[in-house]
């Protein structure tokens, strides 16, 4: 693999000061970061390298998402005026409908966008799989290699119908061992727990409103067996709130730690409506929180309490949801949303754009269990890299370049490395061709409609 030299950009690093460089460098070797530093590289790292010039660009660690659903790729525009469960009630019947190839063209036209939009690691969480559909979890890994982005997928679950008191309709979900099996097939087939892996698998029930308790705890008990990660939703809406409350007698929260669901192997989508003494237990027990902005809004489901959840030592990552309740797609929005949004909640000065930023990489990188190994731009980390071009007429004369990420347009993207590969040069995709996978992406979401 070539050596890459990035130089003359301003350099943030997200490291644990938030060291900065206003002219700095970034070098990049067999996959990892071999030197960061202020001013240019040093010279014995200059022989035979890739040079990039980052003059006029913002260079930041490759943005993380926490939370999403892919394969909704193909489904955007529906419901446009529902909350979640209306929402929800909705799109079901389309989503049951769906199968591995579709979710695989769904999943790279989704990661096509979020790999122009920043991100570099992906987390996934797929729960609809229709008898007869295939390896939808593998038409997933197999769009990740095809963009080129590291995929945290997580193989979710439903198995509370409509006829049990769930929000489902009965044709959607599984029974509770066959989710069981699949989820433990999916780790066994796909896994990677290498340091570097591209590929990572969780075991992830959709959400209290849609599973069994039987299914939460022994998945947990599975997860912990085969020592992979957890997910689900988790406080999205109030409408959850008064379904915990009428069905289970307790709040959300309570409810998934009574079924093992509270733990630092954990994170929760959401938690829009935490309280003091949830999120108390959230930092107690290491749970971490993907926090969606722009869903949380189409929806009117709230703004998160993202303040109070930092302040508590709560890790706190971005994600961008579905992408039938954020229609955009773009990681690197979700900074300027999630700053713009907890402002509104909590004050002007409460969310800084560099908490924002914060939040879509290192926070994002502790969320998923990889701190050690992505989230910042510091050496024999992972070779994860954003270079965003912040001179052109949309931010030229700007006095912040970090400002111009979190609080400006979305700047285009000169570079974006993920393991020292160029998967973005000049806006465009190294990977796939971006005119056929929309065409291809177009002919799917017909297809899918068509089912109906």
């Amino acid at each position: 693999m070539t050596r890459t030299l990035i130089e003359n950009g301003h350099v943030a690093t997200v490291d644990a000061t938030g060291t900065e460089h206003t002219a700095g460098h970034v070098v990049l070797d067999g996959g990892e970061i071999v030197a960061v530093g202020a001013g240019r590289a040093p010279e014995h790292l200059r022989a035979g390298a890739d040079v990039v010039d980052a003059t006029g660009c913002l260079v930041t660690p490759g943005l993380v998402n926490t939370h999403h659903h892919l394969y909704q790729w193909l489904t955007r525009g529906y419901a446009q005026d529902s909350i979640l469960f209306d929402w929800l009630t909705a799109l079901y019947p389309l989503w049951s409908r769906i199968d591995a190839d579709l979710t695989s063209t769904g999943a790279a036209g989704a990661m096509a966008v979020l790999a122009r939009s920043g991100c570099t690691t992906v987390g996934d969480h797929h729960y609809v799989f229709p008898q007869g559909s295939g390896d939808i979890v593998g038409g997933i890994v197999e769009a990740a290699s095809r963009v080129g982005l590291r995929l945290h997928a997580t193989r979710g679950s439903m198995d509370l119908g409509a006829s049990q008191g769930g929000l489902p309709p009965d044709f959607a979900v599984e029974t509770t061992d066959a989710a069981l099996a699949a989820s433990a097939e999916a780790v066994e087939r796909y896994h990677d727990a290498s340091r570097d892996a591209m590929v990572r698998v969780a075991i992830a029930p959709c959400s209290p409103f849609s599973v069994t308790a039987d299914l939460l705890r022994e998945a947990a008990t599975l997860a912990r067996s085969l020592d992979v990660r957890l997910h689900t939703h988790a406080s999205e809406t109030a409408e959850e709130d008064a379904y915990c409350l009428e069905h289970f007698g307790t709040s959300p929260t309570q409810y998934l730690e009574d079924q093992g669901w509270l733990g630092p192997d954990v994170w929760m989508a959401h938690c829009v409506h935490l309280d003091a003494p949830a999120i108390e237990r959230y930092a107690a027990t290491g749970t971490g929180v993907a926090h969606c902005p722009s869903s949380n809004g189409r929806l009117a489901a709230g703004i998160a309490p993202v303040r109070a959840l930092l302040d508590a030592g709560v890790a706190v990552g971005l994600g961008v949801d579905g992408a039938a309740s954020n229609e955009s797609g773009q990681l690197g929005v979700e900074i300027r949303e999630s700053v713009l949004m907890n402002r509104l909640r909590t004050g002007a000065d409460s969310m800084s754009v560099r908490d924002g930023l914060r939040a879509a990489t290192m926070g994002g990188a502790r969320v998923l269990g990889r701190g050690d190994e992505i989230g910042s731009l510091e050496v024999g980390k992972l070779a994860d890299v954003a270079v965003w071009q912040v001179d052109g007429v949309e931010h030229a004369g700007i006095l912040d370049p970090v400002a111009a990420l979190g609080l400006g347009a979305l700047p285009p993207l000169k570079r974006l490395y993920v393991a020292g590969r160029a998967v973005v040069e000049d806006a465009t995709l190294t990977t796939t061709d971006e005119r056929k996978l929309a065409h291809e992406v177009t002919l799917a979401s017909r297809e899918l409609a068509e089912r109906l």
